[in-house]
């Protein structure tokens, strides 16, 4: 028996970025949680930057009484194939694997635990995430809480029915790269009437993380908060206009849909 609370699998960023928020919002101490990862470099940072054990031997985690799967969705099947035999039957296993059903990891681990799927983001990586948790094969109201409460250390979180993942992949897992896009453009703007390109970040990715506040904040619907801004016969509403013409926000309705079907079409492989 593991003398650990929590096994990790995998220290790639969002592992890493999950566990210092649990370790530092006392979620979990550090005595209790166990990483194992093939990378020395990785074990090192771990060690030393949240005093936590560190192993090479994937089994080692998989033998807690809770395990995350925070893997490469592309070598799990050979991590879970390894753990299978060490995995207690009454553990509860926690995957963040974008595209891997949980019926997938039921099936590998032959029906040894109970299954959790969660699909967090990457602006997890400076505490302000939004994962979302779906219950799979024997998961319990109270492994649902749990696992809220440990990557609420890192954002926020919901739980859906896992038929809705591929929707949040669209929307919340890759939605931050739309973002992205998105001030890209407008920084290739503003540089092309003038500004210097470091001013032109600086403003645009204020100006963006301030109305996400405001939405956040406010609870006001999008559309609310846009006519606000939009003095009629204004710049805003030339801007807008302009969107409008080239179809943009339908460009974007069928950018979320595709993510959305890629993600399908992942799950089944």
């Amino acid at each position: 028996m593991s003398d650990y609370e929590l096994g990790v699998i995998g220290a790639g960023n969002m592992a890493e970025a999950l566990l210092r928020g649990v370790i530092g919002g006392n979620v979990l101490h550090h005595g209790s949680i166990v990483v194992a990862d093939p990378a020395l470099e990785r074990r090192r940072l771990l060690l030393d930057a949240l005093h936590i054990a560190v192993v090479e031997d994937n089994a080692v985690p998989a033998a807690c009484p809770r395990v995350l799967l925070a893997v490469k969705p592309q070598v799990l099947g050979r991590v879970l194939e390894h753990i299978a035999p060490v995995v207690r039957p009454d553990a509860m296993v926690i995957s963040i694997a974008a595209g891997v059903p949980t019926r997938r990891i039921d099936a590998a681990l032959g029906g040894r635990g109970r299954i959790l799927r969660v699909m967090p983001n990457t602006p997890m990586l400076v505490g302000a995430g939004a994962a979302v948790v779906a219950p799979g094969p024997r998961a319990t109201d109270d492994d649902l809480r749990w696992v809220e409460r440990l990557f609420a250390a890192c954002g926020s979180t919901c739980v859906v029915e896992e038929s809705a993942i591929d929707a949040v992949t669209a929307v919340s897992g890759s939605g931050p790269a739309y973002f992205f896009y998105l001030i890209e453009a407008m920084i290739a703007a503003a540089v092309a009437e003038g500004l210097e390109p470091d001013q032109a970040a600086r403003l645009a990715a204020q100006t963006c993380a301030g109305a996400a506040r405001l939405l956040a904040e406010t609870g006001e619907r999008p559309e609310v908060l846009r006519a606000r801004v939009t003095s009629p016969g204004g710049t805003t509403q030339r801007a807008v206009e302009t969107l409008d013409a080239a179809g943009v926000k339908d460009a974007l309705v069928r950018a979320v849909r595709a993510a959305a079907a890629r993600s399908r079409e992942l799950g089944q492989g």
